[in-house]
């Protein structure tokens, strides 16, 4: 037990990353039910669709879940409210400030955790109020911070700045990262990438097979005139790549993107055509099959205390 575990009430420090059109009830649930913390990601769905799935989550496990909020997107009143009506305990906030709803959020009894890039939203973070922090590098896939600060340099710093619980996200897919996030200071892990592509996941079976075939150097950061995402190469990164290499103007950068083009790449399986986020760390899965969250989580446990034992006899 350390500090991410009994504030979330889980049996592994592991988060489940909210990811835009993965993070549906299922994984969530799935998530949870395996000793971890599945969040709902709320970033791809309507608030109607947020309350299904929160209720699903509910009726499919009786272990902790939450719900991640990026706080760019529109309908937030609504999107709130909804969170608090429902009964939601936890609440990861991202992609924007926390101080407007931390205080809100914690006059309903709900705990609020806040993803960073850096020392200083870190501290930022915590003046604000949150019960917890997520420290996301650079190698995370999706949305991603400007500053491009890796997570083995970003944790540290982070970890020097802010007493409070700490986990580390960006580029962790197996037990061997789990621990060298712990021992750079990290209380707790949120990986994404690795659960984006389990069985439980709702995004497209031709997007997960098309991530577990890529290798080192296939997806890139673009789209910083606008808000940086972690691409995966096909022709619409290659369309992002050429505009921003002529010296596109936001307004250019945003009728390229359009709307629903994450949906198109993720959700619908558009592999040429679609935006499709994943993060560095889909290539260390390159050749693996698409796993049950069960399986996942059995290995990552069983990882962590392979390489634990392993350094204990080197030391």
């Amino acid at each position: 037990m350390n500090r991410v575990t009994s504030l979330f009430g889980i049996q592994y420090p592991i988060i489940q990353g909210g990811m835009v059109w993965c993070s549906g009830w299922r994984l969530a649930a799935a998530v949870s039910n395996s000793g971890g913390l599945g969040l709902l990601g709320a970033g791809s769905m309507h608030p109607e669709t947020l309350k299904e799935h929160i209720r699903k989550c509910r009726a499919a496990t009786s272990c902790s879940f939450g719900v991640n909020i990026p706080l760019m997107y529109p309908q937030m009143e609504e999107i709130m409210q909804i969170v608090a009506d429902e009964g939601v305990k936890f609440v990861f906030t991202s992609a924007g400030s926390p101080k407007k709803w931390t205080d809100w959020l914690h006059q309903r009894g709900i705990m609020v955790a806040h993803v960073v890039s850096s020392s200083r939203f870190a501290m930022k973070a915590e003046e604000a109020g949150v019960d917890a922090i997520v420290a996301e590098g650079f190698e995370a896939g999706g949305h991603n911070g400007k500053e491009e600060t890796t997570t083995m340099c970003l944790i540290p710093a982070v970890r020097a700045v802010t007493t409070l619980p700490l986990i580390a996200a960006g580029g962790i897919a197996t037990g061997e990262a789990m621990l060298a996030a712990r021992v750079l200071g990290a209380e707790g892990v949120q990986i994404g990438t690795r659960f984006a592509l389990t069985a439980e996941s709702s995004a497209n079976e031709a997007f997960k097979n098309y991530c577990l075939s890529l290798e080192e150097g296939d997806t890139r950061l673009l789209l910083k005139k606008l808000a940086p995402v972690r691409l995966v190469r096909n022709n619409f990164r290659s369309a992002v790549e050429a505009a921003e290499a002529a010296g596109a103007t936001e307004e250019e950068l945003r009728m390229l993107l359009g709307r629903g083009r994450a949906k198109r790449g993720i959700f619908d399986g558009d592999l040429e055509e679609g935006e499709l986020e994943i993060g560095q760390a889909s290539a260390l899965l390159q050749g693996k099959r698409v796993q049950s969250v069960a399986m996942v989580m059995q290995e990552l446990v069983e990882e962590s205390k392979r390489a634990w034992e392993k350094m204990q006899a080197v030391l």
